[in-house]
C-alpha cells in the first residue's frame, strides 16, 4: 500500500501485481527485516496482494464511471485492532474429519455450525475486533426450489415498527442498541478514561468490542429468522427501495435506522429468494405508497408523520397508514392491481387494506377538496 501511494505522489503509475508479489514476498523473505514472512504460508500473502489489486481496480473503475453505485474511496491501511482475515486456497488447507489443516499452522479443532454441502474451494480465517475467530468456506451449492405458492407479500419498513406486511401483520424489531444504550455509554466512558496503549485500555476496548459483537449477533439472528419465514410462506416478495445511506445522514434518526438493519434485511431476502426459487421485486423509492388509497386509488397527498390512520375522502375506507402503504407496495410490484383502465372504465374488483375484495367500488370522481368535505 505504501509503495503504491508513494508512486502516485511521484507522478508514476501503480506497480503491477506481479511486481508487488515479487518485491514484498519473494525478495522480502531473504532480508533480515522481513525474515518472519517465511514462518507463514505464502498463500494468504499472495491473496492479500490480489485483494489490493482488486480494490484499486474497483476504485479506478468508479472514478471512470464504469462501476455502478456511489463513488468509492481508494484503499487504505487497516487498523491493528479491527477485523483481520487470511484466505487460504486449495493448496493451503485440507479437511480431515472434524479438523482442518492450515499450511504452516497445523490442525485446528473446529466447532461446526453446519455441515458443508460440498467440497470447499477456499477458506478464510477471520478474527473480529472482539478477538473471536471464525472460518468462512466458499462452497458450491445447488438451489433447492421451495413448493410453489400463490401468495404475494408487500413489505413496508419503518422505524417504530420494523416491518408492516400487506396482510396486516406488524413485526416489531428487537432494537438491541436502543435497549442497551446506557451500557454502551458506560463502556465508552470507561474506555475514554484509560491511557491509550496501556493494558487497561486494551482490556476496555475488548469489552466494548464484545458488546458491539453481541448487538450485531442479535440483530442478524432476528433478520435471518424473519427473512426465512417470509420466503417460506410467499412466492412473490415486494420491497420498497430505500436510500438508507442518505437517511443515515440525518443525525436525529441515524442511530435508530442503523439499529434496524434495513439494508441487510433486503440482502437476505434477495439472496434467499434466488436460492429458493422465489421472486423478489423492488419498486421505485418515489412511488407515493403512503399517499394513495389502496382501495380506490385516490391520492390524498402528503401526510404528516404523526398521522397513523386516515379515511379516504373518495370511498370512505379507513386505513392504517403502514398497512395501506404495504398493500400499495405489493400493487406497485405488479403482483396485483387496484385500478386498471379498460375502455375508459375502472376495474370493478380491487384489493383493500383489510386483504378482502371490494365489490363494485364507487366510481372515481375528480372533485375538489371542498366538494368532498361538504
Amino acid at each position: 500500500m505504501a509503495i503504491c501511494v508513494s508512486e502516485y505522489k511521484g507522478g508514476r503509475k501503480k506497480p503491477k501485481n506481479a511486481d508487488l508479489q515479487k518485491q514484498f514476498i519473494t525478495q522480502a523473505k531473504k532480508t533480515e527485516e522481513r525474515a518472519w514472512l517465511s514462518e507463514v504460508s505464502a498463500v494468504p500473502l499472495q491473496q492479500s496482494l490480489n485483494d489490493l489489486e482488486q480494490a484499486y481496480k474497483n476504485f479506478f473503475n468508479s472514478c471512470k464511471g464504469k462501476r455502478k453505485g456511489q463513488r468509492i474511496k481508494p484503499p487504505w491501511f487497516k487498523k491493528r485492532f479491527f477485523k483481520q482475515s487470511a484466505r487460504f486456497t486449495n493448496t493451503g488447507f485440507s479437511l480431515k474429519g472434524g479438523q482442518i489443516y492450515l499450511a504452516k499452522i497445523g490442525d485446528l479443532d473446529v466447532v461446526w455450525s453446519r455441515e458443508l454441502p460440498s467440497a470447499p474451494s477456499s477458506v478464510t480465517v477471520i478474527k473480529d475486533s472482539a478477538k473471536r475467530y471464525f472460518l468462512s468456506f466458499v462452497v458450491e451449492i445447488k438451489p433447492e426450489n421451495l413448493p410453489q405458492s400463490d401468495n404475494g407479500i408487500g413489505i413496508d419498513l419503518g422505524i417504530k415498527t420494523f416491518a408492516t406486511l400487506s396482510n396486516g401483520q406488524k413485526i416489531e424489531a428487537p432494537k438491541p442498541l436502543t435497549r442497551r444504550i446506557r451500557k454502551l455509554r458506560k463502556l465508552s466512558k470507561k474506555l475514554s478514561r484509560k491511557t491509550r496503549g496501556s493494558k487497561r485500555y486494551e482490556y476496555s476496548g475488548k469489552r466494548l468490542a464484545k458488546f458491539h459483537a453481541k448487538l450485531a449477533d442479535n440483530r442478524t439472528d432476528f433478520l435471518h429468522k424473519l427473512s426465512t419465514q417470509i420466503i417460506c410462506s410467499n412466492q412473490t416478495i415486494v420491497l420498497e427501495d430505500l436510500n438508507v445511506s442518505g437517511l443515515v445522514k440525518n443525525r436525529k434518526l441515524s442511530r435508530a435506522i442503523s439499529d434496524l438493519g434495513w439494508r441487510k434485511f433486503r440482502t437476505f431476502l434477495e439472496a434467499k429468494s434466488e436460492s429458493s426459487g422465489r421472486e423478489f421485486r423492488v419498486i421505485n423509492r418515489w412511488e407515493p405508497t403512503s399517499q394513495k388509497c389502496s382501495c380506490c386509488g385516490f391520492r390524498i397527498g402528503k401526510l404528516d408523520l404523526s398521522i397513523r390512520e386516515w379515511v379516504c375522502l373518495n370511498c370512505g375506507t379507513s386505513h392504517d397508514r403502514d398497512v395501506n402503504a404495504a398493500v400499495n407496495i405489493l400493487v406497485a410490484g405488479g403482483h396485483s392491481e387496484t385500478l386498471n383502465g379498460r375502455g375508459g372504465q375502472r376495474q370493478t374488483t380491487t384489493i383493500c387494506s383489510s386483504d378482502k375484495r371490494c365489490v363494485n367500488p364507487p366510481e372515481f370522481q375528480q372533485l375538489s377538496i371542498f366538494e368532498l368535505l361538504e
